[in-house]
């Protein structure tokens, strides 16, 4: 039998840009940018500060870049690890949403790491190297059969990290398998975290890059890894997954680009809640929903959305839990008359009340679809004080491939990520920048201007 490990290093070293069709090459630099943006951003995140300040106690003195701080410097493993904090930190960061991960906070992180301290690389091999792991943390995704157990974002995101930096550097195929075997080494990344609604989950993407890269510097340095990394007795898919099958996922290797179903988040939140959000702007936009007029709103959606997002809105609530709160999102989106943007989590509105109460008439609940990692369809049904009740249908959810950004929402969505983090005046350089990414001679100057340091 094949070892899946090898068909993944094989994708990874034998993937070149002009393999890569329009569409996937467009989906890499736009999901490039607006993970560097979202990472701006998450500068001004609740505990970004504090990782800053752990990380740096771990090392100082290197040469990488952190988003959003001209002034500081780490050594890579530890850049990577505040950068990917950084870029999920929002809740704001894209997703493909059928393998339920989270791939470019860690990929963009860690490659960020390699590119500045052993480059010059050019933007087409990041980008290239971007694509790669998106195909395996992907891959990986996707060949579960059971809900989430792990969070998968770090847990199969590492193995995507590691094979985006084994694409970067080429490495060689016995080094790049051992990376692998200590990608399964670190793996890690509970799902507690997330039921408890703390500021871990994104610590734990942090580490997943910051792992990477020492994955990778192990087998580089010649230490041997184990080789069934993937599929082993002990490996990944049978500790992490439970039931899986990965053999359509590594047949699709070549024939598509997992990249091109990458989803952006148009909202600061879980992604599972964004349905319920587009749902209350529909209704508030045709129907005349207001507060005074919502007697119930249900949200009828498949088994993961209740799962991630359905818990009640409380007193108290922090941050990371009123993100994953689909009752108090819709209702700040209710109450403010627009959606909930970055600004809309400060302790005052997290503890208004009167949010508080209106969140208390909607809920999430779970329809008959047996996928267990769909988002849509789901069903609104909202009943007005009048009697009235109205029934909305989504098919997908806003921000995925068939319902995607236009570049005017896209580039308004980097323009306020950029202001928030403080670099209101990179919003144009940057873009400029990633639109002509793939002919950059150094890619180092992308990640140097969203740090806002001077020397780019």
């Amino acid at each position: 039998m094949d070892n899946p490990s090898e068909r993944l290093i094989d994708r990874a070293l034998s993937l070149c840009w002009t393999d890569i069709d329009t569409g996937a090459q467009t989906a890499a630099r736009t999901f490039l940018h607006d993970s560097l943006c979202v990472g701006v951003a998450g500068r001004n995140a609740p505990f970004a500060d504090a990782v800053l300040a752990a990380a740096s106690a771990w090392g100082e003195g290197g040469g990488c870049s952190v988003l959003g701080r001209p002034e500081v410097r780490l050594p890579a493993p530890q850049a990577a690890f505040v950068n990917a904090f950084q870029i999920h930190s929002q809740e704001f960061d894209c997703v493909h949403e059928p393998a339920v991960v989270h791939p470019l906070a860690t990929i963009v992180a860690t490659l960020f790491a390699e590119v500045e301290r052993s480059g010059p690389y050019t933007g087409e091999a990041v980008l290239t190297a971007l694509v790669a792991g998106v195909d395996v943390s992907a891959a990986l995704g996707v060949a579960a059969s059971d809900p989430l157990r792990f969070f998968r974002p770090a847990t199969a995101g590492i193995f995507g990290c590691v094979a985006a930096l084994i694409s970067l550097t080429q490495a060689p195929r016995h080094v790049a398998l051992d990376a692998f075997g200590y990608a399964l080494s670190f793996a890690s990344g509970s799902m507690q975290a997330h039921v408890e609604g703390k500021a871990t989950l994104p610590v734990q993407m942090g580490q997943a890059a910051r792992n990477a890269v020492s994955a990778m510097d192990l087998a580089r340095a010649g230490l041997p890894g184990p080789a069934q990394s993937i599929d082993g007795k002990f490996g990944y898919l049978p500790l992490f997954e439970g039931r899986f099958d990965l053999d359509a996922g590594l047949a699709d290797l070549g024939r598509r680009f997992r990249i091109a179903e990458v989803s952006w988040k148009p909202y600061p939140t879980g992604r599972a809640a964004q349905g319920c959000i587009v749902a209350t702007e529909m209704l508030m936009r045709d129907h005349g929903l207001t507060p005074a007029t919502l007697e119930r709103l249900t949200y009828s959606a498949p088994p993961i959305i209740h799962y991630l997002v359905g818990r009640p809105a409380m007193e108290g609530m922090s941050v990371a839990y009123a993100r994953l709160c689909a009752a108090w999102l819709s209702a700040v989106t209710l109450m403010r008359g627009r959606p909930v943007g970055l600004d809309d989590f400060s302790e005052a509105a997290l503890a208004d009340p009167t949010v508080l109460d209106l969140a208390g008439r909607i809920e999430v609940v779970v329809n008959d679809n047996p996928d267990p990692a769909a988002f849509a369809p789901a069903e609104a049904v909202a009943r007005f004080t009048d009697g009235r009740e109205v029934r909305l249908t989504l098919q997908a959810q806003f921000g995925a491939p068939d319902w995607p950004l236009s570049r005017d929402q896209h580039m308004a969505k980097a323009a306020a990520c950029l202001a928030f983090g403080g670099l209101p005046h990179i919003h144009a350089p940057l873009a400029a920048l990633i639109h002509d990414f793939d002919q950059s001679e150094d890619a180092a100057r992308a990640f140097r201007l969203a740090a806002g340091r001077d020397d780019v």
